[in-house]
């Protein structure tokens, strides 16, 4: 039941001249300056960490599948900052808060909810590389073909755009409360939530059955790989071949522990347990923490990462002689 003071739901009030005002961090006013700086610095090193492994990748002539998918969870990573960080500093500027049209806030959910959710449905293709590299090794060229995996990513790009369009559709069809403040330096789907004028559940029934197809089935399906995995490991005799095969695996864990940890605290539960504060503490660590690990974390523990990160380096270097 809308309550008093909502907007009503018609072509004028959906124009652009209808605004959100995302608060940010409006009471840090004084810390707004050093936030500023270290959002900054960790989006440009964030920017150059997932640029350079996009750059490495797309230069290497050779690259097996796993690179690949390197390849797309970088440019996911260099989007997913480029839609939430400039916002966010923007916010620091200004004392109270930042101004957000009602397209821009629809445009900044659906692009978030659709890289966050092509981040899952690509960490579940990796999931299955890394099952068909250790379970079935001597198939692994026929199975993990290029064009396959082109098509897995194509699928998982395409698969969360349209789920994302539906949840922001149902989420920006609902009657907003003034005043219109957002008490969050983005378009969060709860945050917006937030703000709906309704008595009911109903409104969470979308953000339910997205979590469901973004999370929940990319979630089984990892599960599902590393089950068999454990399963072929523990047939392994030698403990030599067993820690190798699991070190194979252990980026794409941290990965996935990183991603989904976050993921399940802020979506999957009640609007009742809505805290700013802590939604805001929680999407900090998602949105600039996490992409900035993912680069280290690859290049640090994956050896045809390594490879390809040293080949570009030598070729600069013979290019600078030269």
């Amino acid at each position: 039941m809308p309550c008093e003071g909502c907007m009503e739901r018609d072509n004028v009030s959906t124009g652009a001249a209808m605004e959100f005002l995302l608060l940010g961090f409006s009471e840090l006013l004084r810390l707004r300056v050093l936030l500023f700086l270290i959002f900054l610095v960790v989006h440009l090193v964030t920017l150059a960490g997932n640029m350079m492994i996009f750059m490495a990748v797309v230069m290497e002539p050779s690259r097996p599948p796993m690179l690949l998918f390197l390849c797309q969870l970088s440019a996911i990573e260099l989007c997913y900052t480029l839609v939430i960080v400039p916002k966010a500093l923007l916010s620091l500027v200004a004392a109270e808060g930042s101004s957000i049209s009602f397209l821009g806030c629809a445009a900044q959910m659906h692009l978030f909810v659709a890289l966050g959710g092509a981040e899952c449905f690509l960490l579940a293709a990796m999931s299955y590389d890394r099952y068909v590299a250790i379970c079935q090794p001597l198939r692994y060229a026929a199975v993990m073909s290029e064009g396959l995996c082109l098509r897995l990513a194509l699928a998982c790009a395409l698969g969360a755009f349209a789920v994302a369009l539906a949840l922001t559709v149902a989420v920006f069809r609902l009657p907003f409360c003034q005043p219109r403040r957002i008490d969050h330096f983005f378009c969060d789907v709860p945050a917006v939530l937030h703000l709906a004028c309704t008595q009911s559940y109903a409104p969470e029934l979308p953000l339910l059955a997205a979590c469901v197809l973004l999370l929940l089935l990319p979630f089984l399906l990892i599960l599902a790989s590393y089950v068999c995995i454990a399963a072929d490991l523990l047939r392994v005799t030698s403990p030599a071949g067993r820690g190798k095969a699991f070190c194979t695996c252990l980026s794409h864990l941290a990965i996935t522990l990183l991603h989904y940890g976050c993921a399940t605290f802020v979506y999957i539960r009640p609007k009742s347990s809505y805290s700013p504060a802590r939604d805001k503490v929680v999407s900090l660590v998602y949105t600039n923490i996490t992409p900035l690990m993912y680069p280290l974390i690859y290049s640090l523990r994956n050896k045809e990462i390594r490879g390809v990160l040293r080949k570009m380096l030598r070729r600069k270097k013979i290019a600078q002689v030269n």
